[in-house]
């Protein structure tokens, strides 16, 4: 239903893990996914922890799925003391290329507890359908 984009993706995640460094708007870091089908729609589930809602921006042009988002930073004062830092901050962004069975006119996102879930119904032209077959066919006899 769905194709990466990206095929280095995981080789930029691990680097930016082995590096420190996170995303930025010209080249976000990547999120994680879970993508699959439930009945009548496909379902794709990104983690975003510690992400703001307001701060997380899904677009759709005709098959290219887009989802970005921004982790700030806390708010800090000037006598605030950073011990330890391990939750990355930055962009991250997924792109994926949603098949022509799937109706992208009816995309739904929620959020909650730091997951973001799209739900994107199959097109009714993707369902299988019966084709009902028609009375006898009447044939001209000649006779002779």
């Amino acid at each position: 239903m769905l194709m990466r984009t990206d095929p280095f993706r995981e080789l930029d995640r691990l680097a930016q893990q082995l590096t420190g460094v996170t995303g930025t708007w010209s080249r976000p870091s990547a999120m994680p996914m879970d993508a699959y089908r439930e009945g009548e729609e496909y379902v794709i589930a990104l983690d975003l922890p510690g992400v703001a809602k307001d701060a997380i921006d899904i677009d759709v042009e005709r098959n290219m799925l887009t989802v970005k988002a921004e982790r700030r930073p806390v708010v800090k004062t000037d006598d605030v003391q950073m011990e330890l830092s391990e939750r990355p901050l930055g962009v991250f962004s997924r792109q994926l290329v949603l098949a022509d069975t799937l109706d992208t006119e009816r995309i739904t996102a929620d959020y909650e507890a730091g997951v973001l879930t799209l739900r994107i119904p199959i097109a009714e032209r993707a369902k299988p359908r019966k084709i009902a077959i028609g009375g006898e066919s009447q044939h001209k006899q000649i006779s002779g």
